[in-house]
């Protein structure tokens, strides 16, 4: 599982947020929002931006260059 899979999979739960309710969010399909967090397909540079701003984090967070959350310089 990547770091990108792990983040997404562990902001969703801690958000208590569903799926279907992600993937309609950043206007991918529920299947393929799935194999993001499965870590079976990686999302597009537009996707990765959408899941940032839907959490409030930054773009690096996510891909596992940083570990801080702020929305930083590369969102």
């Amino acid at each position: 599982m990547s770091k990108l899979s792990e983040r997404i999979l562990a902001l969703r739960r801690e958000h208590g947020v569903l799926q279907l309710e992600i993937a309609a969010a950043i206007g991918v399909s529920l299947r393929t929002y799935q194999r993001f967090e499965y870590g079976d397909r990686e999302p597009t540079a537009s996707s990765i931006v959408a899941l940032a701003k839907f959490y409030g984090v930054s773009t690096d967070y996510l891909l596992g260059v940083s570990d801080e959350r702020g929305e930083g310089l590369h969102e």
